[in-house]
C-alpha cells in the first residue's frame, strides 16, 4: 500500500476551527468560573441560551472578520487582529443583548475575565493551528498529469486557494514532447516514474489536468486504472480546482459543457424563490429608510465633494437579457464618458473625492434597494452588466451571457471573494465565481455572501 499520509481537506479545517474555538472558549470559561471570583456567566444546564447565543456570536462575528479564511487563518498577524476584532465585538454585543444574555455585571472586574477568558484561550489555539495543522506534516502533496501548457495556471490556482494543497510533480502527458514547452518550477517526470514518484514524494492525490482525453497515453491509462483500483485518489482538474478555488474554471470547459453546469435545483425551487422575495423585500425596505436617514449626510457630501447631480441611472443587462434602469448615486465626474463607454479602472481620476469614499463603503449602492424592490434584481447575485460590454465579454469568455439566467444583484459572490476588476482576466475571475453561484444556489451560500458583503464594508474592499 502507497502511503498518502494525513491531510485535512478545506471543509475539514473550516469544521475544526468552528469547533476548536468554541471549545477552547467554553474550557477556558468553566476553568475561570471554577478558579476566579466570576459568576456572570456559568456552564451548566441553566444557562444554555447563554451559551448557544455566545457560540453564535463567535461564529458570526468570527466570519465577519474573516477568522475562517484559511489563507488568513494560516498567518499569525491576520489571525491576531481577527480575533480582536472578534472578540471585541462579541463581548459587547453580548453585554448589550441581556433578553437573551445574563444581565450586565456591576463589577467592572468580571467584564475583564469575560474578555481574557474569550481572547487568551482564542489566541493560544489559533497559533497551536498554525504551528502544527498549517505545517508540511499535513500538506496534501499532488502529482499533476497534463500538459506543460496549463501547469502554471493551475499552480497559481492552488496555491491562492489553499495554502496546504503543495504540487510536488508533474506528468507531462503531451504526445509531441519536442515542442513542449519546460516548465522548471515543479519537478518533471516521466509517465513510466508515476508510481516512483508517488512513493518518492508521499503524493496524496493525482490530478488530471489536460485538454485532451487522447493525449492521456495506453501508460498512463492503465497506470491509473491500477493506482484507482488501490484506492488511490485521482481527480479531474475542475473538480479540484471548483472545491479548492470555488470558482468554476470556464476556460476549461469543452464541448461537454453540460457536464460542469448541472445548476442549483434552488433557481427552479418555488419555495426558495418565494423566501428569497420576500427576504429581498423586507431588507429593501429597511435598506430605503436607512438610506433616507443618511441622505442629509450625503447630499453634505456630494456638495462638498462630487459637484453636480447626487443621482444617475444606466442601462444595464438582467435576467433573461432583459435591459432596465439601475440606480446609483453618482461616484464620477459629470460627463465621464463623453468620448464613450470605458472601463473603470483602479484609481480611476474620474472618480471624485466623496465618490472614492461611496464605492469603498459602497455606499453608492444604496439607491438600488428600489431596483430590488421592482424587482428588477435581488439583493444576491451576478453584478449587472452594460449592454455595450456584455456584447464584447460574451465574444470573449465562453458561457458568459449564462449569467443571466438568475437576476442580477446587489451584491454576490464574486463581489465578496475577487476585487474591482477592468480587465478581460479580472472579467473571467468574476465569471468563474458568478457561475460558481448560479450552480451552488443556496441559503446557505445567500448567507455567506451577506455576512462577507459586511466584511466587504467593514474593510471598505468595495469597488
Amino acid at each position: 500500500m502507497i502511503n498518502r499520509g494525513i491531510h485535512f481537506n478545506i471543509s475539514e479545517r473550516k469544521i475544526l476551527l468552528r469547533i476548536f474555538d468554541v471549545v477552547s472558549i467554553l474550557l477556558a470559561l468553566y476553568f475561570v468560573g471554577n478558579t476566579f471570583d466570576f459568576d456572570y456567566f456559568t456552564i451548566n444546564k441553566e444557562n444554555w441560551t447563554g451559551i448557544l447565543i455566545l457560540v453564535i456570536y463567535v461564529w458570526v462575528f468570527g466570519t465577519i472578520f474573516e477568522l475562517y479564511d484559511l489563507q488568513k487563518s494560516s498567518k499569525i498577524e491576520k489571525n491576531f487582529t481577527g480575533i480582536v476584532f472578534t472578540v471585541s465585538l462579541t463581548v459587547l454585543v453580548y453585554f448589550l443583548t441581556p433578553f437573551f444574555t445574563p444581565v450586565l455585571p456591576d463589577n467592572r472586574l468580571q467584564i475583564l475575565y469575560f474578555y481574557g477568558a474569550i481572547f487568551i484561550p482564542l489566541l493560544i489555539w489559533r497559533s497551536l493551528y498554525i504551528i502544527f495543522i498549517v505545517s508540511p506534516r499535513f500538506y496534501k502533496k499532488i502529482l499533476v498529469i497534463g500538459e506543460t501548457s496549463s501547469i502554471q495556471t493551475i499552480i497559481e490556482a492552488f496555491n491562492n486557494s489553499d495554502p496546504n494543497y503543495k504540487i510536488k510533480a508533474f506528468v507531462n502527458c503531451e504526445l509531441n514532447r519536442l515542442e513542449s514547452v519546460k516548465f522548471n518550477a515543479v519537478p518533471q517526470y516521466e509517465p513510466s516514474q508515476i508510481r516512483e514518484v508517488i512513493k518518492k514524494e508521499n503524493i496524496s492525490e493525482i490530478v488530471i489536468a489536460s485538454y485532451n482525453s487522447e493525449s492521456i497515453t495506453s501508460e498512463i491509462y492503465y497506470t491509473l486504472i491500477s493506482l484507482l483500483e488501490e484506492g488511490f485518489s485521482i481527480k479531474e482538474y475542475t473538480q479540484v480546482y471548483e472545491e479548492l478555488a470555488q470558482r468554476i474554471p470556464v476556460q476549461f470547459v469543452g464541448k461537454d459543457f453540460y457536464k460542469y453546469f448541472p445548476f442549483s435545483r434552488s433557481n427552479q425551487n418555488k419555495l426558495y424563490l418565494f423566501f428569497r422575495r420576500f427576504f429581498d423585500i423586507i431588507v429593501s425596505v429597511v435598506g430605503v429608510f436607512i438610506g433616507v436617514a443618511l441622505l442629509p449626510l450625503i447630499v453634505l457630501g456630494n456638495v462638498i465633494g462630487n459637484w453636480g447631480p447626487l443621482f444617475y441611472t444606466q442601462s444595464r443587462i438582467g435576467k433573461n437579457g432583459k435591459v432596465f434602469k439601475i440606480i446609483k448615486y453618482r461616484t464620477m465626474v459629470k460627463n465621464a464618458e463623453k468620448s464613450g463607454a470605458v472601463w473603470a479602472q483602479k484609481g480611476d481620476k474620474r472618480v471624485t473625492p466623496f465618490g472614492r469614499f461611496l464605492r469603498l463603503s459602497r455606499l453608492d449602492e444604496i439607491p438600488q434597494f428600489i431596483n430590488v424592490l421592482k424587482g428588477e434584481m435581488s439583493l444576491i447575485g451576478p453584478r449587472p452588466e452594460r449592454p455595450i460590454f456584455v456584447k464584447e465579454l460574451s465574444q470573449l469568455l465562453p458561457f458568459y451571457e449564462t449569467r443571466h439566467i438568475v437576476k442580477p444583484g446587489l451584491t454576490g459572490w464574486a463581489q465578496v471573494k475577487t476585487r474591482y476588476g477592468s480587465t478581460i482576466d479580472d472579467s473571467l475571475r468574476k465569471l468563474q465565481y458568478d457561475l460558481y453561484y448560479i450552480k451552488h444556489k443556496s441559503f446557505f451560500l445567500d448567507i455567506n455572501i451577506l455576512v462577507k458583503t459586511i466584511s466587504t464594508m467593514i474593510f471598505f474592499r468595495g469597488q
